[in-house]
């Protein structure tokens, strides 16, 4: 029995979507179609009973929709019910549907999940006790143009407690699969979906260009290890916004790769927007940049942040090994609002392990123009912990229009630790260091200019 795929252009199709209100297609006739073609995973032998497994039916159907990709491309609809599966491929010039109450469920079968090369530009794999190879990730695609994942809030369950009882207990073979991951690509966007569970990162787009990743929500229990919300590595163009993330690390890392791997690789992280992220990370920071950033990070900007009970708020990570740089960077209107946090700003150039003995210790980054204003904290316990290197320092931070109320039990604490670091502040209150001086009627500087990735129009087909 042939699939049931219809071309946008059908006149039985348009007639019948318009007369009856559903074909094959009952569950999408109701949504925008960007692709000429459609199909729904049980046209391919899909079970959404939550036991089945789907992994075969997952690659027949995006195999199948490959093959019209230079035909105006091609959407495959998961519509309601349970689909568990191991992991499988996208393609390019491809949709990835999943309808209200449907929820792609990752298998714990092990042998599921194949192993994949190491990223280039790390050399190892991130796990600290499983360095020498890496599981493929749940989601993945490599060398592809025109990548949607949306729907009507569907959701996507990595099932990840048995690898964080791996990862915990040292029993890994490898390190840990992240459940989205799409690397060497162009215009690729996520949205409108919601993600639990990741084995390890959520969403990790990598060596790619052009990312809108929008109204996503992230759920992992606050204790399972390094579960980074969105991490965009060695990415240009890249847009987060109206995001909700509750996770066990940090809600969004900004990376560019690890040590001398990273910096022979050779390409960074630019020109990134996030807004209106709405954060939870009690083990880990609201924004981090960093401590893998040996091809650099610049031109980051964030505004409109909320991040709720964070260990950290805004963490700026290096160390001697790393090279790179970070420059460039602004945020602007971010409140940290219950539970104590420790470090509201966190800036270290000497933080983070390595993928091996071969690093160079004289490879030092640089960290320079970082400017922050309109913070507001609440239940700080250390306002600032701000460390470069002797004879290396971190220069051009800004902060200023910024309040940081001190818990009581921690108001006679020194609240602005600084070491080689150079910058002003202006409108701080506790006072800064004297590392940062005060200068009145100062606001640190925040771009005017949209960048271009902000014009981006949202796919929801």
């Amino acid at each position: 029995m042939e699939p049931c795929l219809k071309s946008k252009k059908s006149h039985v199709f348009e007639t019948a979507i318009i007369i009856l209100g559903f074909l094959c297609l009952t569950n999408v006739v109701a949504t925008e179609n960007c692709r000429k073609h459609i199909a729904v995973l049980t046209d391919f032998g899909g079970v959404g009973d939550g036991k089945t497994l789907n992994t075969k039916a997952f690659k027949d159907a995006i195999d199948h929709l490959s093959k019209l990709s230079s035909d105006g491309g091609a959407k495959l609809v998961v519509p309601p019910g349970k689909w568990l599966t191991g992991s499988f491929n996208l393609t390019s010039h491809f949709t990835l549907f999943l309808d209200k109450e449907a929820v792609i469920l990752a298998t714990m079968n092990e042998s599921e999940w194949p192993q994949t090369a190491l990223l280039p530009s790390y050399g190892k794999g991130t796990d600290r006790y499983a360095k020498d190879a890496r599981y493929i990730s749940f989601i993945f695609g490599t060398k592809l143009t025109d990548v949607v994942i949306t729907g009507n809030n569907g959701s996507i369950d990595g099932q990840g407690e048995r690898w964080w009882n791996n990862f915990r207990e040292r029993n890994l073979k490898a390190t840990r699969p992240n459940l989205i991951e799409i690397m060497y690509s162009d215009r690729i966007q996520i949205s409108n979906i919601t993600l639990y569970n990741s084995p390890a990162w959520n969403v990790h787009p990598i060596y790619s260009s052009n990312i809108v990743i929008e109204k996503v929500t992230i759920s992992a229990p606050i204790n399972a290890p390094n579960t980074d919300g969105i991490n965009p590595d060695s990415c240009t163009n890249v847009r987060i916004k109206d995001c909700i993330i509750t996770t066990g690390h940090d809600c969004i890392s900004i990376k560019s790769g690890w040590d001398q791997y990273g910096i022979k690789f050779g390409m960074p992280t630019k020109n990134v927007v996030i807004e209106k992220l709405t954060c939870t990370a009690p083990d880990g920071a609201a924004i981090a940049l960093g401590s893998e950033m040996s091809g650099g990070i610049e031109n980051v900007r964030a505004n409109d942040i909320i991040a709720v009970n964070t260990l950290t708020g805004f963490r700026v990570h290096t160390a001697p090994g790393r090279g790179g740089y970070i420059r460039n960077i602004f945020a602007k209107k971010i409140d940290f609002v219950f539970g104590y946090i420790k470090n509201v700003l966190w800036f270290s150039s000497s933080y983070g392990e390595h993928p091996d003995i071969e690093h160079d210790r004289k490879a030092l980054s640089v960290v320079e123009n970082i400017s922050l204003s309109g913070i507001v904290a609440l239940d700080v316990t250390s306002t600032a912990n701000l460390e470069g290197l002797p004879g290396h320092t971190i220069k051009g931070i800004c902060v200023s229009d910024s309040a940081f109320i001190v818990t009581e039990k921690f108001n006679d604490t020194m609240q602005w630790r600084c070491d080689n670091v150079e910058g002003v502040t202006s409108s701080v209150i506790p006072k800064a260091c004297d590392l940062l001086p005060e200068k009145l009627g100062f606001n640190c500087p925040y771009p005017l200019d949209r960048l271009p990735i902000e014009n981006v129009p949202l796919k929801t087909c």
